[in-house]
């Protein structure tokens, strides 16, 4: 009796359990939902989970860039340094060593310096009031940045 309260009616053809240890990685749809999460909160003035998000929505983006210009992963799609297994304060960093070996690398730099280099994942349980718009506007700048070298990449058919 107890289980059947926990039963999920998962969408036909889905074939996803509760037993799944891991769920396919999709960087690209990860960055795109992420920023479109983070700019549907900085519009209403959530700054605390906007900020989170552009850092996720980033690192999304550059992963699936660095995936594009050899970065290793393994079946599920998640990369198989744990180098690359960091958040994007360490990313942004890190994306420029695949950038930069690829033959299509010169088109995707980055722009200046880290704009993630005072953003933690942990930062989330920061309470809110702790997040201004000083402190979001470069991350969402820097996502902005991100979102405009995916979509080069797609036009571009790179990825």
């Amino acid at each position: 009796m107890f289980a059947a309260a926990w039963q999920i009616a998962w969408p036909k053809g889905c074939q996803t359990t509760l037993r799944e240890k891991t769920l396919q990685t999709d960087f690209l749809n990860a960055h795109e939902r992420h920023l479109d999460d983070a700019e549907r909160l900085f519009q209403a003035g959530r700054l605390a989970n906007a900020d989170h998000l552009y850092g996720m929505a980033s690192e999304c983006g550059l992963k699936r860039l660095m995936a594009a210009f050899g970065m290793a992963v393994d079946s599920s799609g998640s990369p198989r340094n744990t180098n690359d297994r960091k958040h994007v304060e360490s990313i942004w960093m890190r994306f420029e060593s695949y950038r930069s070996g690829h033959h299509h690398g010169t088109g995707y730099p980055l722009s200046g310096s880290n704009p993630f280099n005072n953003w933690k994942a942990e930062q989330r349980y920061a309470h809110q009031g702790s997040f201004d718009a000083a402190r979001v506007d470069p991350h969402r700048t820097g996502a902005l940045e991100v979102r405009d070298l995916i979509r080069k990449a797609l036009r571009e058919g790179l990825i």
